[in-house]
């Protein structure tokens, strides 16, 4: 037996257990959302992060790595105890067909597991879609005991481009987090400087204007000239 997982998310650049073989390459009719609840890792329950999981989409594809764990069922039995508990989020888990960029018709592998999750509300870590912009400010300022919740979407922007498959949605999502953290940095420095002024500099108040000075002008006699 030998177990095939496929990441599309942070198992691409940190797997975290031990594997023997990785392979990059797609799959197909699938497209990556980040539309999963992450409250243990990179958010809290209270303020959730936003990781990615998978939503059919014909003709889609999407990319990321094949790891394969090879040794017996011990060491299969450890990865999968590993995963599961990592992938606690994904109530699902599915075999599907891996594709390389070589053979784009002919899969690669076969029966590869891969993690994903039901988009129903009994799906208590479903979040569904949210306007871009809101999504950038949730991924910009929650975090968790793994981390904050912008890390994880920067190393998966970064991971994407290292294997020469770099997602648009990731880029544009990404590029509008930057985007909120700039503003939330301007506001905080313009909230430091009104800190500033009012704690470190002496209150102005208006200088009493002196005692005007009199000053008295003597009369200029005016000489009368007798004809």
């Amino acid at each position: 037996m030998v177990l095939w997982v496929f990441g599309y998310g942070s198992l691409v650049w940190n797997p975290g257990f031990e594997y023997d073989e990785k392979i990059i390459g797609f799959i197909k009719d699938y497209k990556r959302v980040f539309d999963l609840a992450c409250i243990d890792h990179r958010g809290t329950p209270e303020h959730p992060a936003r990781t990615c999981t998978l939503e059919a989409s014909k003709g889609a594809v999407c990319w990321g790595a094949a790891l394969c764990v090879r040794g017996g069922p011990e060491k299969e039995r450890a990865a999968m105890e590993y995963l599961e508990r990592r992938e606690c989020e994904y109530d699902l888990k599915s075999h599907i067909d891996f594709y390389t960029e070589g053979d784009h018709l002919k899969p690669a592998l076969t029966g590869v597991l891969v993690f994903t999750s039901t988009f129903e509300e009994s799906n208590k870590y479903y979040l569904g879609p949210a306007p871009l912009e809101d999504m950038a400010r949730q991924i910009a300022t929650a975090s968790g005991p793994c981390g904050n919740n912008r890390e994880y979407l920067f190393s998966l922007e970064k991971a994407m481009f290292a294997i020469g498959h770099a997602d648009d949605m990731v880029i544009e999502l990404a590029n509008e987090v930057r985007k909120v953290l700039r503003r939330m940095n301007e506001e905080k420095v313009a909230k430091g400087v009104q800190m500033l002024l009012r704690t470190r500099l002496p209150h102005m108040h208006p200088l009493p204007l002196p005692e005007s000075a009199v000053v008295a002008l003597p009369l200029q006699e005016t000489a009368v000239m007798d004809n």
